[in-house]
C-alpha cells in the first residue's frame, strides 16, 4: 500500500520554518497508526510563555506525556495511566490519571486554573518544545489536554511538533495562548496556526495575551476562533465613545499595514452621511520604514490639526510613530489617540502618549490558565456537538492530520456552526462565521501616566457605558491637568439656556445635540468608587459652548455646580459658578449670569451674547421716572410679576408655533 503524500503547501511551510538543512521528519512520509481512542476530547494547548510551564518539573524526569500513552522519555521509565504523563524518577504515574496501568480519574477544570498536574522541562534534538498532559472535566465532557510550550528561539519547530502529534493522536482542537505579544524579531504564531487549521481542518481558539490581538481571517477553510473582536467592531465602539464626548472632529493616522485599506473603508462607511456630523479633518498615511530618523513622520503629525486621532499600524510601527509624536508635541493629554486594529491591542508601557485608548475583550487581565480553561471548554463543546450530530463511532473521526489525501475524509462542511451556541459560567461564548465572539464583552481601556492601563468603560450588547472619574483627560480622581487646550467648564441649569436631563437608563448615553455633564465634580464623592452622576445638558448656552470649542479648538469637561447657584460673596468667599472660577476648579463658566460690579472685580466676563427680553412696564407719566418708582413693590411680588411676564411670553411663542 502506498502511503499518502503530505500536503505540499504544509511540507513547504515546514521546510521554510526549519531550513533546508534539516531533513523532513519520517512521519510526513510514513505516518504511523494513530493511538487508540482514550475517551474524551483531545485538545492541544500551544503556550508561548513561562508562567504555565516552570523549569522544574512537578514529576521528575523529562517526559513527553500523551493521553492514554504510558511510556515517557524520562530516564526512570514510563508512567502508565489514562491521564497520560511523563515518566521519570522511579516510574511516575500519569499526569492526571493517578497511577500506572489504571484508567485515569477525571478532574474538574479547576485543574487548569490551579496549574498543570505534570510539567516537564524537555529538550530534544528533533523538537524545541514541551509536551505534558492532563485530563480535565469541562461542562461538556472530558478533555485530554496536551501542552506544547514553544521555544522562542525556534518557533518554526512547532509545525514539526504539531505534525508529530496529529500523526499519533486524533486531535479535535488547539488552544493558542501567548502571555504577551511576540518580540519584534520573532514571526507571529497566529498565521502559522491558522494555516495548520486550513490544511488539517482542526479548529484553533486564540484565547489571550499576544494571541488575543485579533486578526482578520486570511486562510480559506480555516476554523480560527478568537476571544476578541474585529476591527470593525472596535471602530464601532470607538465612534460611540467619540459621540458620547461630542468629539466629532478627528483624523486618521495609518501606515500601509495589512488591512489598512479595509480600515479606511470602514471609517468612511461609518462616518459618511451619518446624522452625527462627523468631521474627518485628514487622512495621514505614514511610511516609517523609509523614515529612520522620524523627521517626515514628525512633520506630518505636527501638520495634523485634529486633537483626536485614530491610529492603525503594526506594533513595531506604533513605537516609531509615538516617538515622533512626542518629539512633535502631539503626545500630551490634549491629543487623544485611539489604537485601532489587531496589532495595537497589546501595547506595552514604554513611550505611550498620555491620552491613549484601546478596545480589549473582557478578561484581558486574566491569568493564562483561566483563559486556556475557557478555550478547552469551547473546543470540547464543539467536538461533542459534532459527534452527536454526525453519530461518530470513533474519536478519530473528523480529526485531521498533515496528509493531504486523508484530510478530505475528516473535513466537515460548515463546522463552525458547532461553535454557535456555547455558554460557559453563564456567559455566552458563541462565535460568528468570521470566528469572532457573537456577543463579546469589551473593555474601553486608557493609558494613564504612572498608573498604566485602566478600564474606563465597557461595551455589552450594543450599549456603551463609561466610568467618568478615572477618565485620563481629567487625570487621577479628576485632578486638573496642565493642559491649555482642555478646559473645565461649569454651568447651572436654567431653562432655556441650560436644560439638564437624565441620561438614557438603557444605554447611559445622551441624545444628539446634548452633551454629557457631570454632577458633582467634588473628589470626595468618588473615593468609594461611585463616580459622578451622569446627566445630559442642552440648550442655547450649550450650543454656544460647542460652537466655541469647534472654532477655537479646545476640548472640555462640563459639570454642574453644586455649591450655590450663580455666585455670591459670603464672608469673603465666593460660591456658585463664580466661586468655581475664582478657586480655579473651573476654567470657564457658561450660563445665564448677570454682570455686576462685584463679580467683575474677581472674574472676567465675555460680551453678553443674548438678552432675555424680559422687561417691566409702567404707565407713562410726565417727566422722568423716579428712581424710587419700583420701591413700592415688595420683592416677592416683584419677582412674581417678572416670572409671570416670562411665562406669558413663552405661552405666546408656543401658540405661534402651534398655529
Amino acid at each position: 500500500m502506498v502511503a499518502p503524500r503530505p500536503a505540499l503547501s504544509l511540507l513547504l511551510a515546514v521546510l521554510a520554518c526549519t531550513g533546508p538543512a534539516r531533513p523532513s521528519p519520517p512521519l510526513l512520509l510514513r505516518p504511523r497508526e494513530r493511538e487508540r481512542d482514550s475517551g474524551g476530547v483531545n485538545i492541544a494547548v500551544v503556550h508561548s510563555g513561562s508562567s504555565l510551564l516552570p523549569e522544574t518539573a512537578v514529576v521528575g524526569g523529562a517526559g513527553v506525556g500523551k493521553p492514554g500513552q504510558g511510556p515517557g522519555n524520562g530516564p526512570g521509565g514510563g508512567g502508565g495511566g489514562g491521564g497520560g504523563g511523563g515518566g521519570g524518577g522511579g516510574g511516575g504515574g500519569g499526569a492526571a490519571g493517578g497511577g500506572g496501568g489504571g484508567g485515569g480519574k477525571g478532574v474538574t477544570d479547576t485543574a487548569l486554573l490551579e496549574g498543570v498536574a505534570a510539567m516537564a522541562s524537555f529538550s530534544s534534538t528533533s523538537f524545541s518544545s514541551v509536551l505534558v498532559g492532563e485530563i480535565v472535566m469541562t461542562p461538556s465532557g472530558q478533555a485530554n489536554v496536551i501542552y506544547l510550550a514553544v521555544n522562542e528561539s525556534s518557533p518554526g519547530s512547532l509545525l514539526l511538533q504539531l505534525c508529530e502529534l496529529l500523526a499519533t493522536t486524533p486531535l479535535q482542537g488547539l488552544v493558542f495562548e501567548e502571555e504577551r505579544p511576540p518580540p519584534p524579531n520573532r514571526a507571529p504564531l497566529a498565521p502559522m496556526l491558522e494555516f495548520v487549521s486550513a490544511q488539517t481542518g482542526v479548529p484553533v481558539v486564540a484565547v489571550g495575551g499576544g494571541a488575543s490581538l485579533g486578526r482578520e481571517p486570511q486562510e480559506s477553510g480555516s476554523i480560527y476562533l478568537q476571544f476578541t473582536c474585529s476591527t470593525s467592531l472596535q471602530l464601532e465602539v470607538i465612534f460611540e465613545v467619540l459621540e458620547e464626548y461630542d468629539w466629532t472632529s478627528f483624523s486618521v493616522v495609518t501606515t500601509r499595514h495589512h488591512g489598512y485599506e479595509d480600515f479606511l473603508a470602514m471609517v468612511e462607511g461609518m462616518t459618511d452621511g451619518s446624522f452625527i456630523g462627523w468631521e474627518k479633518k485628514s487622512v495621514v498615511i505614514l511610511n516609517v520604514t523609509d523614515d529612520p530618523g522620524g523627521a517626515r513622520t514628525k512633520r506630518l503629525l505636527k501638520d495634523n490639526e485634529a486633537q483626536v486621532r485614530l491610529l492603525y499600524c503594526s506594533l513595531e510601527e506604533a513605537e516609531l510613530i509615538f516617538r515622533a509624536a512626542w518629539a512633535a508635541g502631539q503626545a500630551g493629554p490634549s491629543h487623544m489617540w485611539f489604537a485601532v486594529g489587531p496589532a495595537l491591542s497589546g501595547l506595552g508601557l514604554e513611550g505611550l502618549p498620555k491620552a491613549l485608548f484601546a478596545i480589549r475583550p473582557q478578561g484581558w487581565r486574566d491569568e493564562p490558565r483561566r483563559r486556556i480553561a475557557k478555550g478547552v471548554s469551547v473546543l470540547t463543546h464543539g467536538a461533542m456537538a459534532l459527534w452527536r450530530d454526525k453519530g461518530a463511532t470513533s474519536r478519530s473521526q473528523y480529526a485531521g492530520n498533515c496528509q493531504s489525501d486523508g484530510n478530505q475524509t475528516h473535513r466537515v462542511a460548515d463546522r463552525i456552526r458547532y461553535f454557535t451556541n456555547i455558554s460557559i459560567g453563564g456567559r455566552d461564548y458563541s462565535f460568528n462565521n468570521d470566528g469572532y465572539l457573537s456577543k463579546p464583552l469589551l473593555d474601553v481601556i486608557s493609558y494613564t501616566n504612572g498608573r498604566g492601563w485602566e478600564e474606563v468603560g465597557w461595551w455589552e450588547n450594543g450599549h456603551l457605558r463609561l466610568r467618568y472619574h478615572p477618565w485620563s483627560r481629567y487625570g487621577s480622581f479628576l485632578k486638573p491637568l496642565d493642559d491649555a487646550q482642555h478646559l473645565r467648564v461649569v454651568t447651572l441649569e436654567e431653562r432655556p439656556f441650560v436644560i439638564v436631563e437624565p441620561a438614557d437608563p438603557g444605554t447611559s448615553s445622551c441624545i444628539r445635540d446634548s452633551v454629557p455633564c457631570r454632577m458633582p465634580v467634588n473628589t470626595s464623592l468618588v473615593v468609594d468608587g461611585t463616580g459622578p452622576m451622569k446627566h445630559c445638558c442642552k440648550g442655547f448656552c450649550i450650543d454656544v459652548l460647542k460652537r466655541l470649542a469647534k472654532i477655537v479648538g479646545f476640548t472640555y469637561d462640563l459639570y454642574l455646580v453644586t455649591n450655590g447657584r450663580h455666585g455670591k460673596n459670603i464672608d469673603g468667599e465666593w460660591n456658585g459658578m463664580v466661586g468655581e472660577v475664582v478657586s480655579n476648579r473651573a476654567d470657564m463658566a457658561i450660563g445665564s449670569l448677570t454682570i455686576n460690579e462685584e463679580r467683575s472685580e474677581v472674574v472676567e466676563f465675555s460680551v453678553p451674547f443674548v438678552e432675555t427680553g424680559i422687561s417691566v412696564m409702567v404707565s407713562r407719566s410726565n417727566g422722568t421716572v423716579s428712581p424710587s418708582a419700583f420701591l413700592g413693590l415688595e420683592p416677592p411680588r416683584f419677582l412674581y410679576l417678572i416670572e409671570r411676564a416670562r411665562r406669558e411670553e413663552e405661552r405666546e411663542k408656543k401658540k405661534g408655533l402651534e398655529g
